[in-house]
């Protein structure tokens, strides 16, 4: 169950506002980062965690399989890389995620770059 709805106009959400609209425990999605290669929220500098949409929709699965299907987090880790085709316990995020995150990236320059130039 959802407790909030994401704001479509957001790109990036704190572990509180991810805890908020999953119903999931901070301690609870940071524990599932470990166990989970899927759940890889970008850094900020600073050490704090930003998660993507994808991150929320992944989080839900997780949600989804263990506290509803009452699976343990072995058998989840299996359906999800049985529906996925990749591999749970993989060091680099998905493919796509690399796509947005480059993204991500290249627009974060060019509104630096700009910034740059007005001072």
């Amino acid at each position: 169950m959802i407790h909030k709805q994401p704001d479509p106009e957001k790109k990036y959400y704190t572990i509180s506002e991810l805890s908020a609209i999953t119903g999931v425990a901070p301690h609870s999605i940071r524990y599932w980062e470990k166990e989970f290669g899927l759940l890889r929220p970008m850094r900020k500098e600073s050490g704090h965690r930003r998660y993507l949409r994808r991150d929320i929709e992944i989080l839900n699965e997780i949600k989804d399989l263990v506290y509803r299907r009452k699976m343990t987090l072995a058998g989840a880790k299996k359906a999800l890389s049985r529906r996925g085709g990749a591999q749970p316990d993989a060091p680099a995020p998905a493919r796509a995620a690399d796509e947005e995150t480059r993204r991500l990236l290249e627009e974060a320059h060019k509104e630096l770059s700009a910034i740059m130039k007005e001072c």
